[in-house]
């Protein structure tokens, strides 16, 4: 079969590195597996037996305005057609909102959209703040899912959809991310210039989302040796908080890494302190590598990882003392994280559902 995924590009992201997971797999089990770029910018590292393909010339960035949409949907499908005509695709599938539109508006085949977050959360922040953005992002969610074929990474992504969304129409299927923990642990095993140990991780880009705010706050009353390692890049945004909370000797931000597995490893714990996720990779991840996690009960996935073995590692959204707490109880009783079934997660099983839906799929 031959499979493709439609991305926006590989910048770098949880979402789009999971697609190229997916792909790789895919292409283990003798599929042709193809990424298609909408801009041709990469930064993680794409497995040699996936094949890249491109709408725009390396490093062209595009518009995602209303005409941006427009060209990018004309340059999709006639990428689309040209590799078409090598040989069809059995199954494409499009991750995150903007490449979701695009493939729409490029009328791919046997297209479905991968939902990689739970959208309602993100509306409700937007509404806030901004009420008349957040109606017309609902709005437009809406329209674009209500009706489709749909894959959520996660159950509550899928409830979330369905209920607070009201995709009444949608077909809903749940397939989470794959993860391989023998080769997640031969990636930890490479050499890499650490930090000083012991310390703490936490894996994320630098957005709201993200609540670097709070987790600056649970660590800066942690009475501890302990340092804070940030995989994330500098912003001076991120700087200025540190700094305001005169954490500038105990925090290190350590920026994006190909290889994030060598430094999950050697952290004592993993630390997610997100309002909202779809499936945070990084607590399987973490977990696959034998280190314990403590994560807020965001929406959704890390109570559908860690709920029913560890739900002493779940503290409540937005809450700093008990996200201290739980940290300072995992730093002197250390969680077994090979309590946690991560059966769900395994890619023979994830690849498995892919192959499903290509083959019922016209």
């Amino acid at each position: 079969m031959r499979i493709g995924f439609v991305v926006t590009n590989l910048a770098g992201g949880g979402a789009e590195k999971a697609v190229l997971k997916i792909a790789a797999a895919l292409a283990a089990r003798g599929h042709r597996s193809d990424v298609i770029l909408l801009e041709n910018v990469t930064s993680h590292a794409v497995p040699p037996q996936v094949q890249l393909r491109a709408a725009t010339p390396a490093g062209r960035r595009i518009s995602t305005g209303w005409l941006g949409k427009r060209l990018a949907a004309r340059r999709l499908a006639q990428l689309h057609a040209l590799l078409a005509r090598e040989q069809p695709f059995d199954l494409l599938v499009s991750t995150l909102p903007f490449a979701d539109e695009v493939a729409r508006r490029a009328r791919l085949p046997r297209h479905w959209c991968r939902i990689a977050n739970t959208l309602s959360v993100e509306v409700a922040r937007l509404g806030a703040t901004q009420p008349s953005k957040s109606a017309r992002r609902l709005a437009r969610y809406r329209r674009l899912y209500d009706g489709q074929r749909l894959i959520a990474v996660s159950r509550g992504v899928g409830l979330d959809l369905r209920k607070e969304l009201g995709l009444a129409r949608a077909r809903i299927e749940v397939i989470p991310n794959p993860f391989d923990g023998e080769a997640l642990r031969a990636q930890a095993g490479e050499a890499a210039v650490l930090p000083e140990k012991p310390y703490l991780i936490h894996v994320g880009r630098f957005s709201g989302q993200k609540r670097h705010d709070l987790l600056l706050d649970a660590f800066g009353g942690l009475d501890t040796a302990h340092r804070l390692v940030l995989l994330t890049d500098p912003a001076p945004a991120l700087a200025s908080m540190i700094a305001a909370r005169g954490l500038g000797a105990r925090v290190q931000v350590a920026g994006f890494q190909r290889n994030p597995y060598p430094w999950i490893a050697g952290a004592e714990l993993l630390v997610l302190c997100s309002d909202h996720e779809g499936l945070p990779n990084v607590i399987v991840e973490a977990l696959l590598l034998g280190v314990p996690v403590v994560s807020t009960d965001c929406p959704s996935g890390p109570r559908e990882i860690l709920g029913e073995q560890l739900p002493e590692c779940l503290v409540p959204v937005g809450n700093a003392p008990a996200l201290r707490a739980a940290i300072e109880q995992a730093l002197a009783h250390p969680p077994d994280a090979s309590r946690v079934d991560l059966a769900p997660y395994a890619t023979a099983r994830v690849v498995a559902a892919y192959e499903r839906l290509a083959q019922e799929t016209g």
